[in-house]
């Protein structure tokens, strides 16, 4: 019987990239139905009733939630293809600690201290803009001198982490600062990334996403 998956997402989402890029770096054959989240579907309510938000992931019937659940069901269910995760226990709990990082520092997801730099302004944004570099100082170190976090291969961490990028124009512009003099070697994997079909593909135009920050920005009266 043919496997059915489903990915219920949106295009701006940094946590459905996610699971963009590992469906792509497997070449799982899937339906991307992008949700309105404004108006959720009737289906996103059902398969994530807890939560109610993307993405879900739908496997003949049944929702795996959560962004980085996602990526590790994927790569159970799909094992020999592309692993992202490294076989040696050891190594696949770091794995696991460094995505954590990325989500829970300090019970602060490092994409949400990114949020607050673009609906701020003034001193606190210029605060703020610090933790969130710090945040990704710390990152970087991890990184080292390797190609990518998975060492030779981009693995689970990379795919956790690598979405961000899409945002850092957006970042950039309304914070008036440079993420490539903070953070080269950050920089420097992120366009190494990029040079991944699954990841250059699942990643929105950053111009685009600038625009929907800015909308945002307006809508908050910030801008």
């Amino acid at each position: 019987m043919a496997e059915e998956v489903i990915l219920l997402d949106s295009w701006v989402s940094p946590f459905g990239m996610r699971a963009r890029i590992a469906l792509a770096e497997k070449g799982i054959k899937h339906e991307h139905r992008e949700e309105d989240l404004g108006n959720k579907s009737d289906l996103l309510l059902k398969m994530n009733s807890i939560h109610k938000t993307i993405p879900v992931l739908i496997h003949n019937g049944k929702p795996v939630c959560e962004s980085n659940n996602i990526v590790q069901y994927l790569d159970e269910v799909w094992h020999d293809k592309s692993p992202l995760l490294p076989s040696d226990p050891y190594l696949k709990g770091q794995a696991r600690f460094w995505a954590d990082f990325v989500d829970r520092k300090n019970n602060l997801q490092v994409f949400d201290a990114g949020r607050k730099v673009w609906v701020t302004k003034g001193e606190e944004q210029k605060s703020l803009m610090e933790e969130f570099i710090g945040h990704l100082k710390t990152l970087e170190a991890e990184l080292g001198d390797e190609p990518y976090f998975g060492g030779e291969k981009m693995g689970y961490v990379d795919v956790t982490m690598v979405p961000i990028y899409s945002w850092f124009h957006a970042y950039e512009v309304s914070g008036n600062f440079s993420f490539e003099s903070h953070c080269p070697k950050l920089v420097a994997w992120a366009k190494r990334c990029m040079q991944h079909d699954s990841v250059s593909k699942a990643l929105p135009d950053p111009e685009k996403v600038y625009e929907y920050v800015l909308q945002l920005r307006k809508r908050l009266g910030i801008e």
